[in-house]
């Protein structure tokens, strides 16, 4: 499976997270995610965070895998702005979707929401849980240049 480039995965986080915008302005927490085909090109699906046990990630990983088949979602990536918890990175792997990629780090974000009731983060990484499995999943993240504004909306969001 060939990687994104670069410009295709600054292009893809930028989308996520105006995903996630979208999500906060309606209440949700500010989390965003896209799954993206073979191509590196094509947005197959997208989805915000919808609750605290629906995170965007495992929704769209939910919604894909009824919609595509296994091998075709093994060629596909997932773009969030965070990396993904256990529960959605566990999610990912079941959906059979080859690739991740992600903005800022999970602990970053713990730095943000601090005990907050409502994002109680489990500090397991996502390369820690695929290691433990049996598919290769590459990650790419956290990834620099978005990281400041991925980081920016979580700030403001859980601050109030």
């Amino acid at each position: 499976m060939s990687a994104p480039s670069p410009d295709q995965i600054l292009r893809h986080l930028r989308r996520a997270n105006a995903v996630a915008k979208r999500a906060a302005s309606f209440g949700h927490h500010p989390f965003g995610a896209i799954l993206v085909g073979p191509d590196h090109e094509t947005v197959l699906l997208e989805q915000g965070n919808v609750s605290t046990v629906n995170h965007a990630e495992a929704v769209l990983a939910r919604t894909a895998d009824m919609n595509f088949p296994a091998a075709y979602l093994a060629n596909c990536t997932l773009y969030t702005t965070v990396e993904p918890c256990a529960m959605c990175a566990g999610t990912l792997y079941w959906a059979n979707i080859g690739r991740l990629v992600y903005g800022m780090d999970e602990s970053r974000l713990l730095a943000f929401t601090g005990s907050h009731p409502e994002n109680a983060t489990l500090d397991v990484p996502c390369r820690y849980l695929f290691a433990h499995g049996q598919k290769d999943i590459p990650v790419i993240g956290p990834v620099t240049e978005v990281e400041a504004e991925i980081a920016e909306l979580h700030q403001a969001f859980w601050k109030s």
